[in-house]
């Protein structure tokens, strides 16, 4: 199996890649052979090939994936040392559930294919009712009045 990489590069920042994303979500800290670092390049690249073109959805993807990770952390405290280590998970549960929000409020609704179709639910006369009187049209669109 290769062996992980973890770079960044801030020149290229501009670009819409593994670079800007770290930069986005802050996970920018790449010295130590990904001790530091959230996710590798590689595990970037894959999420945003998996998404071309859906910039929000690949984060929101990236997000989950380092929020998961942090979620089996607990607190600890040794003496004196206190090791809060579930802030982490709630700092990336707050930006999972606002990036989840966004993407959840652009995206379109589909319509039902049915609805669309040309054989209509609805159509005109569809509460005129024969028996009561008044309500029918002749056959040249008038209403008939008794």
């Amino acid at each position: 199996m290769p062996r992980a990489t973890y770079t960044y590069d801030p020149s290229k920042i501009g670009e819409r890649g593994k670079d800007r994303m770290r930069f986005e979500l802050g996970d920018t800290e790449v010295s130590g052979e990904g001790q530091a670092a959230a996710l590798s390049d590689e595990e970037y690249n894959a999420i945003l090939e998996s998404y071309p073109g859906k910039w929000r959805r690949a984060k929101l993807a990236l997000v989950e994936s380092i929020m998961r990770r942090f979620a089996y952390e607990i607190d600890e405290k040794v003496g004196p040392m206190t090791l809060s280590l579930q802030e982490r998970y709630e700092s990336w549960k707050a930006m999972y559930d606002q990036l989840k929000s966004e993407v959840s409020s652009m995206s379109v609704p589909l319509a039902n294919a049915a609805a669309v179709s040309n054989d209509h639910y609805f159509y005109e006369g569809i509460h005129n009712n024969p028996n009561s009187g008044g309500t029918e049209l002749d056959e040249g669109g008038k209403k008939n009045v008794p």
